[in-house]
Formats: structure tokens, sequence, C-alpha cells
């Protein structure tokens, strides 16, 4: 493996493998010099001639900018403020109070908090609204710069002013700590009594490795490990070393986990597994959706093309480029893409062709829909992210439970509720209960669901207003805006479950932070469940992994 680069795999902030550049036009240096030349003498120019004054970085800044979007998304100048987020990734660690914070409806909100850290001890909760830092006012015009004040030296103390529900204004000092970031967010045995390993990876940091190898061995030790899912939905991605050591926990040692190949295409790297899988042959059934991205899609790919397990859920991300963090002065870097990898079948997942159509770029490798075989002659597809073994959908159906999401009521209710009830037990609470708590907490925060039929019908109102037919039509008007109404309430009802589900994840995570919001969530996962049940039918899973074969 590489030792002397930083590797990532991930937008916003990847950092992978450098190939080398083979040229083949042999000017290109002459070309080069003759653009600089042409850029540095029109940058001198305008900044010294121009007719009013020139800020020379921003001007300079705005030019690379200009530069790299003709390129692809993930090449990208990085300046001194996120160069912080890429040593946090590289690094895992940081000085800080263990909370993510959020703008919400132009207020900073407390979004998550770490288990175990000052401001989970102190008494910070959930749904509190950050007002100041340090006695500086914090709002959504600085929102940016609010790391700046709440991270700092691990010891050293940070006051932070608080407004919550029902206690009006309060202050804590915290003091900041050398905050871990765990990467596997939840592992155990789901359902309690059964000898299947539930593992929610949400990141790909330099630790991940080891928090599956020393889950595993620690559930090992409690009692056999028959079958696992491995839960990467929603999963950004990170470093190349960590794709490549979580793989090895599952697939056999000395197969194929994944390869690099740059702009010299006769120089391909490839990285195989170096050590026995953990898990050995546990059966495995991997999650995946739209939010399973790079490094994720490594660690599936590898799964799937060795068949070592069965893939469920919906296509992933489709992101098979690789970036290399490159280190430039004044503490800036450029992060620019240098390859793409491959699965252990040969296939690019990379779903969007940025070079496609360019007029600067000259594609190397097309990404184009090819069949490639897995181990076992199962079909696989190149380019499009990669697609389940069974597709499962398990995201809302409901418009109207998608608006509610959106608007951030589950998470203000829970809040609200959380506040104003003391000791809460979900196993306690009858579901119409709940339900009914929720409808009033909508009233009385005069809520409306704004549909497209009800836009339309308001439309149409004003179109009659205009041509005077008012008169004549707002009778029917009024009669098809009521039933659109009991129909929408109806819906509502109909979504009583969903809804319910919503709830029970949010306040779970006010009781028990993220493992609490993770165990809830699987009361009411679709894919969860099927892949529980392939997992429990022998037949039925053997099937998937051999085809037709």
């Amino acid at each position: 493996m590489l030792k002397n680069k930083i590797k990532i795999l991930i937008a916003p902030l990847a950092v992978l493998l450098l190939s080398g550049f083979v040229q083949s036009d042999s000017d290109i240096y002459f070309k080069i010099s003759k653009s600089i030349d042409i850029f540095g003498k029109i940058y001198k120019e305008i900044n010294l001639n121009y007719v009013d004054n020139v800020d020379p970085e921003e001007f300079m800044l705005s030019g690379v900018k200009g530069m790299l979007e003709s390129l692809d998304p993930y090449t990208m100048y990085i300046d001194e403020n996120m160069q912080k987020d890429v040593d946090l990734i590289t690094i895992g660690k940081y000085g800080g109070i263990g909370a993510t914070v959020g703008l919400r409806n132009d207020e900073i909100i407390v979004v998550d908090l770490l288990e175990g850290y000052s401001a989970q001890r102190q008494g910070i909760r959930i749904g509190d609204v950050i007002t100041h830092v340090n006695d500086v006012k914090i709002n959504k015009e600085n929102y940016d710069e609010l790391n700046k004040h709440m991270q700092g030296a691990a010891g050293t103390t940070v006051k932070i002013n608080i407004k919550r529900n029902g206690n009006g204004a309060l202050v804590f000092n915290l003091i900041r700590e050398e905050i871990e970031i765990k990467n596997l967010t939840y592992y155990g045995f789901i359902p309690k009594e059964s000898n299947n390993v539930y593992l929610k990876l949400s990141g790909f940091g330099r630790s991940s490795g080891k928090e599956v190898e020393k889950a595993l061995t620690e559930l090992k030790k409690q009692k056999e490990i028959k079958t696992i899912i491995l839960d990467l939905r929603g999963n950004p991605g990170g470093l190349l070393d960590a794709a490549i050591d979580v793989s090895e926990k599952f697939v056999n040692k000395g197969q194929l986990v994944v390869s690099v190949i740059g702009r010299d295409t006769s120089s391909i790297t490839e990285y195989f597994s170096e050590e026995e899988p953990i898990a050995g042959n546990s059966r495995l059934v991997v999650l995946i959706d739209g939010g399973t991205a790079s490094a994720s899609e490594i660690v599936t790919g590898a799964v799937q093309d060795h068949d070592r397990g069965v893939v469920i859920g919906t296509p992933s991300f489709g992101k098979g480029l690789v970036q290399t963090v490159i280190p430039l002065s004044y503490n800036t870097s450029l992060k620019v893409t240098t390859g793409k990898y491959y699965t252990p079948s040969g296939r690019c997942i990379q779903k969007i062709d940025y070079a496609k159509d360019s007029k600067i770029v000259k594609p190397v490798i097309s990404v184009i829909k090819e069949t490639y075989k897995t181990d076992n002659k199962r079909t696989v597809y190149s380019a499009g992210g990669l697609y389940p073994d069974s597709l499962v959908k398990n995201s809302s159906e409901s418009i109207q439970v998608k608006y509610l999401l959106a608007q951030g009521q589950f998470f203000q209710f829970a809040t609200n509720y959380s506040n104003t009830h003391i000791d809460i037990d979900l196993d306690k609470i009858p579901d119409d209960e709940l339900f009914n708590d929720f409808v009033e907490y909508l009233e009385s925060q005069d809520y409306e669901y704004h549909s497209q039929t009800s836009r339309l019908l308001e439309q149409l109102l004003d179109a009659a207003e205009k041509e005077n037919l008012l008169s004549e039509l707002k009778s029917d008007i009024d009669k098809l805006n009521l039933k659109t109404d009991e129909i929408l309430n109806t819906q509502l009802l109909n979504e009583k479950n969903e809804i319910i589900s919503e709830i029970e994840k949010e306040l779970a995570t006010r009781i028990s932070g993220r493992e609490g919001r993770i165990k809830a969530s699987l009361n009411h996962d679709k894919q969860f469940e099927i892949a529980l049940s392939v997992l429990n039918d022998d037949q039925l899973y053997n099937k998937m992994l051999n085809g037709n074969n």
C-alpha cells in the first residue's frame, strides 16, 4: 500500500491514490508555460489598471474556482478553513464538546450529541438553540464560522448560551475534550435473542477496520455469530485504506478488493486482502442506498463480486473517481481527481461521465455500461452505481410525510415533548396517544400542508378573479378545497404508523442518543426485515448468491 500519501476516497473531502501521469502531447510543457504567462499577465493588468479596486486574493480565487469547475465536482481548491476538515478525516480526532449543530428556521440548533462527552454529560439537549458562544452572538450570518468558536484545544473552556423550550435561557461552561470520531455507530445482536449481528458503519475513518474487528471479537465472546447485517446506507465513504481494511474482515485472504487506474492506463494498482476474515463464513447481507458512496461502494463491490454476501436495498450513489490531495503553500491544498477505481470483476461504477462532451477534457477511459461476472458467474453491471441483488425500497412514499420531515416537524415535536415530559418510556406510551399529541402539536403551531393540489386551486382562484369569473366559480372551488382538506386529513391518518415511527426515532435519540435512534429505526425498517428473512433462509440465501448455477 502507499505509505507516502494520505489516502481518502469520498466527496466532498476525498484523498486517495496518486497515479503517474504520462503525457502523450509532446508540447504539453510549452502549452502550460504559454497559458501561465498569459494568465499571469491578465491577472497583473487587471489588479493594477481596472477602474475599481480589485481584491488580489479573491480575484485569483475566482479564477482558480472557474478552472476547477470545468472539470468535476470533486476537484477543488482547499483553503485554510477546509484544511481542518481534511485533517479531521485523516486524523479522526478533534478538540470539542461532542455536539453537532445545524441551521434550522434561521436558528442554530443542537441536532446530535456524542455519548460521554462534555456537552451530553453537562446537560446540553438535542433541540437546544445556541444563541452565543463565548459571548459572540451566533446566527445564520456567521454560522459557517461556528466551528472556529466551538472547537479548540482539549482542556480549554467554552461558554455557550442556550435557549430551551420551557426553561428560558441557560448558560453552560463546557470543557473541550479530545473527540474521537466513531465510524461504527452501533453493533450488537439484533434481534437480541438471535445469533444475528447488526453493524451500522457510518464512515470510513482511520479506525474503521479496527472498530469492526473489535466489535466482532467482543460479540463472538458472547455467543456464536451465524449471520451479519452490514449497514452501509447513507455512508458517504472515507479513507481508501479503511475501505480495504473493512473488506478484509469479510472477504477471503488473497482476494482482490479494488483496483485503481489513473491517466496512464498501463499502470494498474491492485489491493488484495492480506488477512483471514474475522467474520469467517458467517452469512452476510450488506444494506445500501443512494447515500452509499465511494469507499462504501468499494466494500460492497468486493462483497458482491466475490459472492461473499447478498446486497439488499436501492442502487448506490455511483462514485468511482479517485482523488489525491496535493499540499500547496500557505496551509492550502488541491484535491484533484487522479484516477478511477474498479471492483474485483473489473467494473467502474462511476455514474456520471464528467468528461463527456467537454471541450477541455479528453477522456482516457470512457464511462459506459457493460456486463461483468462475479466469481459465481452472476451478471453485474458497470456505470450507474452498484445495483443490489434484491431491490427493496425503504423511503416513504407519502408526500405529506416527506413534507413533515422537510419542515422539521418531527424534530421540533420531539424537542417540545422531551422538554415537557419527564422519564419518557417509549414502551409505555400508546401509539394512539403519541399520534394524537403530534396532531395537537401541529394544530398549535398553525401547521398547514400546502399540497400541489391546494396550490393549483389557489392559482385557479386567482385566475378566476382576474378573468371576472370568481362569482360563478368560487362556490365550486371552495367545495374542492374542502374536499382536498378532507382527503389530506385522511391521508395523515393512513400514514399513522409511519408518522409514529418517525416520532419514536426522534424521541429515542433524546433518550439514548445515536444508538437509541438506530435501534428504534430498525423497528420499522423494511430493508432490515428482508435482510433477516434472507439470512434465515439457507436455500434462498444460497440461490441468490449462485444465480442460475
